[in-house]
This record gives structure tokens, C-alpha cells and sequence, in this order.
């Protein structure tokens, strides 16, 4: 089913989804070149240089190239890192990140076009975020991180129709992705979680190599009953999964009378997407305490079972902050912003901020929504302040503009100090369905060896 929907897609399908589908890839290139440089990613690059295949496709915001395969990995592990890339609001699936990452390493090695790799690229999101709706929310609640599990998933079909597969080519690679799906919430405070999210993406890339030499699978892996779902402890839902398929996208914006819904939206700040409210709600009452920030003696934060699963836990380091409910207090509060540097290690181990967290205490209130938060301040004067946010930025029903991103993607140039030059990236993926050759259009976001020489001065 899936696949023959892969197969049969082409550009003039899902043409109307493209805008979204470039806001989205704006935003991968924005997290991806926020921490290009991270010790993670040089980690991961130091270990796989030396089994790198020909050097052929880019890694974001860096001068080096690897094999589209350690590519994949890398981009991926990048976008991820920084808990900063778009989320699929209905499964909580990253999606850009272990879809993007494979497509454009793939079109680049092979030199496709940019409306293959958009293409491509919607259908990957699909893919995954229906996988991700079939099983949600029992998947995710019972530890499988679903962005690598699903994720796997949307690269793997995304590459196959890349590679021009026929239907029974793309079922097999969705097939041998079965067999390599794998992730869990626990990792999720430290770098294994973007090691799966690298795999998933990796991994995709290679089931659909696979596919195309003739590697079959069997035509029930995900739905069987010893199949994927089932084996991830999950009855598949067969009715989400193929729903509207083909006439409703899972990337789309969605209109109900007046009102814009984004199935897919983008975060503005580098922190786990529930806890956006928190974030929001300190804010506004900073603003409301005109300065006495030395008069807040108590923090309440009330929230859903799955904010205080997530961030009611001690914050040692700059993962933990980016899931933390007492951080991301401190950052609305006292410093009056949240972005990457505000959940840096330096601030982080701040003794002030550190000190501050000691003042927020988390309780559970089951009538507040997933995403939503209350907060409340008790000032040394007695005062008692509370804000309610039920929806944060970037969410469904705030989702950010075009220009948001496009400064998200400048910041992320900043921060992560890279050396691209962050609005020849904007114009380029604006432009990307006009491109004949990815490969070109990628070469020409990598500064040359004379530009690089001069910035080093």
C-alpha cells in the first residue's frame, strides 16, 4: 500500500506541499549548522573517517565530505542534536532530520534534481509520520523514541523513489528497514538518542541500497503478525495509517474555517517541545514582575504526566537542560531568553541559574493538555502571579513564519560558528526546486579553501 502510494507519486502531486516542505529542510540546515562543529559530531566524524568510502556528499556547515552513507549519519546526528529540529505534533517525530539527511546526500552522490529530492522528501515525511500515527501513542509511551523507529521508515522510501524504484522495489526497502528500526526514551538525555536518529537515517539510505540489488523482505515486515509493530509490542492501526493517503500530507499546513493548523511545526527554542509553555509562561510573568526577579521565592509549574516524565529530573548538563522543567524555568525568569546559549554548558553550571532551579518544584495536573503548562509565582511579599499557555510558539496554532526560520537558520550560523554563509543557504533552499543539480547547488554553500583562509585570519 505504502509503497505503490511512493511509486506512483510524482512532482506534480505533492507540488502544493513544497513550501512546507522547504520551510521544513530550511529548518534541518538551521540545527544542523547550530552544532556542526559540537563535540559530538566531531566525535562521530573522527570515528568514521577512516571508513569512509569516496568522498562524495556534503556534511552541513563543514569544509569536509564523507560517503553519502557516513554522510547520512552525520547530517542527521547534527539536525538532532541540539533538540531544536521540527516536531510532527501527533507522534512527537522529528521528521526532517533522518529523512532529509539520506535525500540529499543520496542526490548529491547521484547528481538528481531539486524537485526529485522534494519529492522524495515529502513522501519520506509521509511515510513516517503515518507509521508514527499507526502506532502512536502506546509506541512512544512504552520507550521506543519513534523519531529513529518510524524515521527509519520515511529514509528508507524517500531513497527508494530517489533511486527509481518500482513498488515492489521501495515495499523491499521498507521490508529489510523493518529488520533495523530501533531507539529508546531512555537515552534520550544523552548522545546515544542521536546515535539512533543517525542510524535511522543511515540505515534507511542502506535498505534502500539493498532494495536495488535485489534484497526482498517479507510483504507483511511492518503489519505481520511477527512483524514490526507487533514485535515493537504495538497493534497496528491500519485505518491512521491509510487515511486520505495521497489527498491529506502529513507536512501540510490544514485550514478549518479561518484558522491555519501546521501538522508540522518548528521550534524557537532548543528544548524538548513540551516544554515550550514553561518557557513561554516565565516569559510573560517576567515581564509582569518588571524586574524583581530577587523577589520570586517559590516557581510552581503544573503541567501533564508527560511534562513531568520528561523534565522533573536533576540537571547536570546541557542535555539535561534541554528536558529539564527547572531550566527552562530559570531561562524565562531570570535571564529572559532561551536560546542555544542559554542551555550551553557555561550556563547551565551557572551558580545563580543553578541556584534558581532550587526554587522550582513541578506538579502534575491531569486536566492540562500534552504541551500546555500553568505557572505560578510566590513573591517574598506575599503576591501570587499565575500564567496559562496552552499554545506556545511554534506550535500548531502559533507555528513560526518564513522570516522566524530564516533568523533561526542565521542564529544557528552563529552559534554553531560556522563558516557558511547563512543567507546563501536561505536563497538556495528557497530556490531548490529549481535546481538541475543538487550537487552543484550544495558545492556552492561550502566556502572555498580561500574563503575559509581569510575568515581563519
Amino acid at each position: 500500500m505504502l509503497a505503490d502510494f511512493v511509486a506512483a507519486s510524482s512532482w506534480a502531486g505533492v507540488e502544493a506541499q513544497s513550501h512546507e516542505a522547504r520551510r521544513s529542510i530550511l529548518n534541518f540546515f538551521a540545527t544542523a549548522l547550530g552544532s556542526a562543529r559540537d563535540p559530538v559530531v566531531e566525535a562521530a566524524m573522527r570515528t568514521l573517517s577512516p571508513f569512509s568510502g569516496a568522498a562524495t556528499a556534503t556534511v552541513i556547515g563543514r569544509s569536509e565530505r564523507m560517503d553519502a552513507l557516513c554522510a547520512s549519519f552525520l547530517n542527521a546526528v547534527s539536525a538532532n542534536l541540539l533538540d531544536f529540529d521540527d516536531t510532527h505534533p501527533e507522534t512527537i517525530i522529528h521528521p526532517a532530520a533522518p529523512v532529509a539527511a539520506p535525500v540529499l546526500a543520496l542526490a548529491e552522490t547521484r547528481r538528481l534534481s531539486g524537485r526529485e529530492v522534494l519529492t522524495a522528501f515529502i513522501l519520506g515525511v509521509d511515510v513516517e509520520c503515518r507509521i508514527g500515527n499507526a502506532v502512536s501513542p502506546g509506541h512512544y509511551a512504552r520507550g521506543w523514541h519513534i523519531t529513529s523507529t518510524c524515521g527509519i521508515f520515511g529514509a528508507a522510501a524517500a531513497c527508494a523513489k530517489l533511486l527509481g524504484l518500482p513498488a515492489e522495489g521501495i515495499a523491499n526497502a521498507i521490508g529489510i528497514a523493518a529488520s533495523q528500526s530501533a531507539g529508546n526514551v531512555e537515552n534520550l538525555p544523552s548522545a546515544a538518542k542521536n546515535v539512533s536518529v543517525g542510524n535511522a537515517a543511515r540505515n534507511g539510505l542502506f535498505a534502500a541500497l539493498l532494495a536495488q540489488q535485489g534484497y526482498e523482505a517479507a510483504p507483511r515486515a511492518i503489519e505481520g503478525p511477527l512483524g514490526w509493530a507487533r514485535t515493537m509490542g504495538d497493534e497496528l492501526d491500519l485505518d491512521r495509517l491509510r487515511a486520505g493517503l495521497g489527498k491529506t500530507w502529513e507536512i501540510k499546513t490544514w485550514e478549518i474555517k479561518t484558522w491555519e493548523i501546521a501538522k508540522n511545526t518548528y521550534k524557537p527554542y532548543p528544548a524538548g517541545i513540551v516544554f515550550h509553555a514553561v518557557i513561554d509562561a516565565c516569559l510573560l510573568l517576567r515581564e509582569r514582575i518588571a524586574g524583581r526577579i530577587d523577589q520570586i521565592e517559590q516557581v510552581i509549574v503544573q503541567g501533564s504526566a508527560l511534562l513531568l516524565a520528561r523534565g522533573d529530573r536533576p540537571c547536570n548538563n546541557e542535555r539535561d537542560a534541554r528536558v529539564s522543567i527547572h531550566h527552562c524555568a530559570a531561562c524565562g525568569l531570570l535571564l529572559g531568553t532561551a536560546g542555544v546559549a542559554e542551555f550551553g554548558h557555561e550556563t547551565v553550571v551557572r551558580r545563580d541559574i543553578a541556584q534558581f532551579r532550587q526554587k522550582v518544584r513541578a506538579e502534575l495536573d491531569s486536566g492540562m493538555p500534552d504541551g500546555a503548562a500553568r505557572v505560578t509565582l510566590r513573591l517574598l511579599s506575599g503576591d501570587v502571579l499565575t500564567e496559562i499557555v496552552i499554545s506556545p510558539r511554534g506550535s500548531e496554532a502559533a507555528p513560526l513564519s518564513d522570516n522566524d526560520i530564516e533568523e533561526k537558520l542565521r542564529d544557528g550560523a552563529r552559534t554553531g560558528r560556522s563558516d557558511w554563509d547563512a543567507d546563501r543557504v536561505i536563497d538556495a533552499i528557497w530556490r531548490l526546486d529549481a535546481a538541475d543539480d543538487v550537487a552543484n547547488l550544495l558545492q556552492s554553500l561550502r566556502p572555498s579553501s580561500t574563503t575559509r583562509q581569510t575568515n581563519s585570519n
